[in-house]
């Protein structure tokens, strides 16, 4: 009797922002990559379709299933960010996101519907874009958060714990001491909504079945006014174009605001929450984030 062929794993070229984002985190799922892919595709009976497309989070796989469907498989390491990224997919309304084809809890793989390739990032009025993002906001921001997803009011509590331990300049400590008390006194009230956590313009793509469909969320449980701030520092070229930064930024505000209809003073302290937030995980206040607070008076 012959002897069984060995299995043949498929070597892969692992782009190399995604072993920069996981060489320390998440080197035993660098590692398991190649097989991982070759997993899903036996299980959802895909076959690869293009070459690999990633962001810094994740792998991205062109595929097509056995009927026919056009899909992306994505493949990620499981964590507080993508545990529960096809819940709040499948929780909001499938006019306004990506659908959801397959999904394994275990690993965070998901099966997702093909989109096109354009975001927002191609549309060429900002303010345009401005809207249409912000329209797509609103209506996530009504669904109320399952209770399996996480917390603001915890993240939020750790911001205030963690300022405390930054070692930055006087002027620069005084800021995020002032931003800290000013999500203690947020506190009491986090908010109960399902928040995208990361939606910018990159993170709205093109479809066919609806002009423009959201991806990627990182989801929570909180305050809308919370979403604002990722699409203040995107296509910040736009905002400098204008000629007068400080107003460009208080409009592209003013805009999202009047959209969504969130409060003017809870969007400016969940605003300087964020920016509390960066500053915790860069260990140093971003210039361009500075410009913000400063064009919105957060201090």
């Amino acid at each position: 009797m012959n002897a069984s062929a060995p299995t043949v794993r498929r070597v892969i070229v692992i782009p190399a922002q995604l072993i920069e984002s996981h060489e320390d985190e998440s080197p035993e799922w660098l590692a398991a990559l190649p097989a991982q892919l070759d997993e899903y595709l036996a299980r959802w009976d895909l076959t690869q379709t293009g070459g690999f497309l990633n962001g810094a989070a994740s792998l991205i796989v062109p595929v097509v299933r056995r009927d026919g469907t056009e899909a992306m498989l994505k493949l990620q390491p499981w964590n507080d960010e993508s545990e529960a990224e096809a819940l709040a997919l499948r929780t909001w309304s499938p006019d306004d996101v990506v659908a959801v084809l397959e999904d394994d809890p275990a690993t965070c793989t998901l099966l997702l519907e093909r989109l096109h390739p354009e975001t927002l990032n191609a549309v060429p009025d900002h303010v345009e874009a401005t809207r249409i993002l912000s329209e797509l906001m609103a209506r996530l921001n009504q669904v109320p958060a399952p209770p399996e997803v996480r917390k603001l009011a915890d993240i939020a509590a750790e911001m205030v714990e963690d300022a405390a331990d930054l070692k930055l300049d006087s002027s620069e400590q005084r800021l995020v001491n002032r931003y800290a008390d000013q999500v203690r006194e947020l506190l009491p009230e986090p908010g109960d909504r399902l928040l995208h956590w990361d939606l910018h313009y990159g993170n709205v793509m093109a479809s066919d079945r609806q002009p423009w469909l959201v991806i990627d969320p990182k989801p929570l449980a909180g305050d809308p006014a919370f979403e604002l701030f990722q699409a203040l520092h995107n296509r910040w070229d736009d905002l400098l174009a204008t000629g007068n930064l400080d107003q460009a930024i208080r409009d592209r505000f003013d805009l999202m605001r009047d959209i969504t209809g969130i409060d003017r003073d809870r969007a400016l302290a969940w605003t300087a929450a964020r920016i509390l937030q960066n500053t915790i995980w860069d260990e140093e206040l971003d210039p361009t984030q500075r410009t913000i607070a400063t064009a919105l008076k957060l201090g």
